[in-house]
């Protein structure tokens, strides 16, 4: 999806991340910045909306992606993670990446179990400007 994506996935996506990062909140026009920048998917089932991704490609030296699966509590150990992660890996490996990352919000249990079992391990925790729950940085090993 890109940022002249159609009104209704950019709300789902919106929707999807909102909820699943209840700290960190994105508007309309956050969404339609980041569909410019990385690349964002959405994932549903039977036309029902399950979860979404995002790589945000390399860019620089490093050639380190970062790769996010999030799936909506209703739809979690079903293999959507399993799948948009998959996904996500291979666009960042298309676009050059020879680094994986991904970032998990502390309170996400289920993502944090998520990526450790992928192999990713930690790399960082931090606070942003006004947050009090912790970002974790990961790397894949």
């Amino acid at each position: 999806m890109d940022g002249d994506a159609p009104l209704e996935d950019l709300e789902d996506w919106q929707h999807v991340h909102n909820t699943i990062i209840p700290t960190h909140f994105l508007s309309l026009d956050d969404v339609r910045g980041r569909a410019g920048r990385h690349h964002l998917e959405l994932a549903h089932v039977g036309g029902v909306l399950v979860g979404n991704s995002t790589v945000r490609p390399p860019e620089d030296d490093t050639a380190t992606a970062t790769v996010i699966a999030r799936v909506l509590d209703g739809h979690r150990r079903q293999g959507f993670g399993e799948e948009l992660y998959a996904r996500g890996l291979e666009r960042a490996r298309e676009l050059g990446a020879r680094v994986i990352e991904t970032v998990v919000l502390e309170s996400n249990t289920d993502g944090l179990r998520f990526a450790l079992k992928h192999g990713f391990v930690e790399i960082e925790r931090y606070l942003l400007d006004g947050d009090t729950i912790p970002w974790i940085d990961l790397r894949l090993a």
